[in-house]
């Protein structure tokens, strides 16, 4: 009978190619503890423990399905976003712990008191998990959340409701918007908007490129702020005066976005660096 052992071996083994050692460990802990219902520690202190059958064809099955590049957590249909669990599929980015560093960033400014928030808007809001963790930790705001894809969208319901929360969603395109938002103006703005060029994509893994929505992801070469130009016109419109924008950023164009902000007349323009050490988010006040 197969055991804990034998998988990490032969993950390791199938997915050399695709995923260096770490990545490969946390895949295998990944769906082990998922069809185990164990834990880490339990799996790395008892590597012997055998595995019934039916669990062992099901990691059989998973592990066909890794080695052609599709992510893990859509396997699983799940993954945990700023200590919540959120249904992914492929109509849907999956969360990233860069986009959890925005949220908290979002937060913190609302409890410092730097702004009195009634309402939030999340623009492009894929799986919903900035919005809903954002309402999550902050209960007594409105939170709403948009995005063009009708698929998307019934993915951010789904997670709405899983982590019991209430979200406002409306199906917008934020490039072409027109009265969709029938709302008083927001505090807080936020967006992790697609931001990868064609450039970009050539550097980026393949279970992102081939399976993660293209919409979400790549923009025109010849345009790619172009998502910010609009959510900033947007937010020069809807944003109440002292109110702040927050976006997720490609860090190749920092000073591009951080210049756009400015000739916008947005101010307190501030960039911060993620747990890489990348310049990866930034906020801008409206006067």
């Amino acid at each position: 009978m197969k055991t804990v052992k034998d998988v990490f071996s032969e993950f390791r083994k199938g997915l050399s190619v695709l995923y260096d050692q770490n990545e490969t460990e946390s895949i295998t802990l990944l769906v082990l503890t998922e069809l185990l219902r164990s834990t880490t520690a339990k799996l790395k202190a008892f590597p012997e423990t055998e595995i019934p059958f039916e669990q062992a064809e099901k990691i059989d099955i998973i592990l066909k399905r890794l080695k052609t590049g599709e992510p893990v957590q859509y396997i699983l249909g799940h993954t945990e976003f700023y200590g919540l669990d959120f249904k992914v599929n492929p109509s849907v980015l999956i969360p990233r712990p860069e986009t959890e560093e925005l949220v908290d960033w979002v937060i913190s400014s609302v409890g410092s008191g730097q702004l009195v928030v009634s309402n939030i808007l999340d623009i492009g809001t894929g799986s919903g998990c900035i919005a809903i963790s954002l309402k999550k930790n902050l209960p007594n705001v409105e939170v709403s959340a948009i995005d063009i894809s009708t698929e998307a969208l019934q993915t951010a319901k789904q997670n709405a409701e899983l982590n019991d929360v209430e979200i406002n969603f409306i199906q917008a395109d934020i490039l072409n918007i027109k009265s969709e938002i029938e709302h008083p103006k927001f505090e807080i703005i936020i967006s992790n908007p697609p931001y990868v060029t064609l450039d970009d994509k050539k550097q980026m893994h393949t279970n992102v490129t081939d399976f993660e929505p293209h919409t979400a992801l790549f923009v025109p070469e010849n345009d790619p702020l172009i998502f910010y130009k609009a959510i900033a016109d947007f937010a020069l419109n809807h944003l109440e005066k002292g109110g702040l924008l927050f976006f997720e950023i490609n860090e190749n164009y920092d000073e591009q976005i951080v210049e756009l902000l400015y000739n916008k007349s947005f101010n307190n323009i501030e960039l911060r660096k993620d747990m890489s050490g990348r310049d990866r988010m930034i906020s801008a006040q409206i006067s």
